[in-house]
């Protein structure tokens, strides 16, 4: 056990090679989904400007953003000016506003790196972590709504996991619902924000909220909890949203959203969910989660944001998108589900005279595209050596002693069979490369 000097801050981690290989397997699988669907790579900076970032996640999300004194001069202000990027989304409405001349129309991109959040810690929930995103910019059309968590969701079943929920809201509709109950706009915001807590506390305790920090009362709150929570919570709903018109034209983009990605994913797969909030505050229509056994909360979320871009300055384009949690994901992933790829030549080094043949055999198979290692302990005992290619999950080990030189001959041992085969030098290419 590392001592605590050695140990990575809180909520942060350090990736073996293991790791990183689970972690590679994911970005790939996610990344040739996302540009089958014709989204477009696109890299932004670690940190943002602080004043891009405030005000775009509500109070809640505000308080998790990690902040960057200012440097040099400035430093003992302990004022901050620069944020680390608490997700993805943000930094993209900075890009269209500032290139959104450049930009193809609608402009879809796809982007992946980590972000950080000064969290607590728990289980799935980490301070720094990565995410994979997918966003539509330039379009009103609920296809791309649709096409967002059609993506989303292939991209799931690409890195191995099929059992998972998409639950689909809009934001219109629970304006809508706030509107039915009377709460004042002015506090509507906040109490979204408890609201989006149903998932993670009891339903008393998020009624007590609401009139104890919102100022609701308590039986609008008790009566507001009850509608969501209940068995019978989308019918409630829409029975209270009939004369409310923001409300039924959020059940509207709902509804659509559902027809156009069920024949996609599965109609198993995906529904109406009064109780989702997001709590996010650039959210402006449908928004969804995905949520999969096994792991609490959500491995995937998104939805629409029409009005961010403008709120950064930029032009009054619609969009809308959507995250995958990587890590929540590579939580789920059985050792099945990845393989670590196998190293395809160990190459033994029996005596010091076979070093610069062994380095050339190593090279010519690498050249043609062979997964080749030379080893480069001290010992010459060839059962050491090949213990060695074993615990390296070698397919085969190539033996160059006295004997081989002399034949001008290289032994090939098949590591799963323990077959062996004499192979002059310039054939090993043609004979290892082929197909097995």
């Amino acid at each position: 056990m590392a001592s605590q000097q050695f140990e990575p801050p809180s909520g942060t981690r350090d990736f073996l090679a293991g790791d990183l290989r689970v972690r590679e397997h994911v970005f790939a699988a996610v990344r040739d989904v996302f540009e089958r669907y014709g989204f477009e790579p696109l890299q932004t900076p670690a940190f943002e400007r602080l004043d891009t970032l405030t005000g775009k996640y509500g109070d809640e999300g505000d308080k998790l953003i990690f902040k960057i004194l200012r440097r040099g001069e400035h430093e003992a202000t302990g004022e901050a000016d620069l944020a680390l990027r608490y997700d993805m989304t943000v930094p993209l409405a900075r890009v269209v506003a500032a290139y959104g001349s450049q930009l193809p129309a609608p402009y879809k991109r796809y982007v992946m790196g980590p972000v950080w959040r000064a969290d607590r810690p728990g289980r799935g929930r980490f301070r720094e972590f990565a995410q994979c995103d997918v966003d539509v910019v330039g379009s009103a059309s609920p296809l791309a709504d649709a096409e967002v968590v059609c993506a989303v969701a292939d991209a799931l079943n690409a890195v191995g996991l099929s059992d998972f929920s998409i639950l689909v809201n809009s934001r219109r509709a629970l304006a809508g619902l706030l509107d039915a109950y009377g709460v004042p706009a002015q506090v509507g915001g906040g109490v979204l924000i408890t609201l989006d807590k149903l998932d993670k506390l009891e339903a008393a305790e998020v009624a007590r909220e609401l009139t104890e920090a919102r100022s609701l009362d308590p039986e609008t709150a008790k009566a507001l909890v009850d509608d969501l929570t209940a068995p019978d919570a989308v019918d409630r709903l829409r029975r209270m949203l009939t004369d409310v018109e923001e409300g039924r034209e959020g059940l509207a983009e709902v509804d659509r959203l559902i027809t156009l990605a069920a024949p996609v994913i599965g109609a198993e797969r995906i529904a109406f969910t009064p109780s989702l909030v997001r709590g996010l505050d650039y959210y402006t229509g449908v928004i969804f989660e995905v949520v999969a056994a096994g792991m609490p909360g959500s491995i995937a979320s998104g939805g629409r944001y029409d009005r961010l871009i403008a709120a950064l300055g930029g032009p009054d384009v619609p969009a809308c998108g959507g995250s995958l949690g990587v890590e929540r994901i590579i939580g789920l992933l059985s050792d099945e589900k990845v393989t670590a790829p196998r190293l395809d030549v160990a190459v033994t080094v029996i005596d010091d005279d076979a070093a610069a043949d062994a380095m050339d055999f190593a090279a010519r198979l690498r050249r043609a595209g062979l997964r080749t290692e030379v080893y480069l302990g001290s010992s010459r005992k060839l059962a050491r050596q090949l213990k060695w290619a074993a615990d390296r999950h070698a397919r085969f080990a190539l033996i160059y002693g006295p004997q081989e030189r002399a034949a001008g001959l290289v032994t090939v041992r098949d590591m799963d069979s323990g077959e062996q085969q004499q192979v002059p030098p310039d054939q090993l290419t043609v004979r290892l490369a082929a197909p097995r």
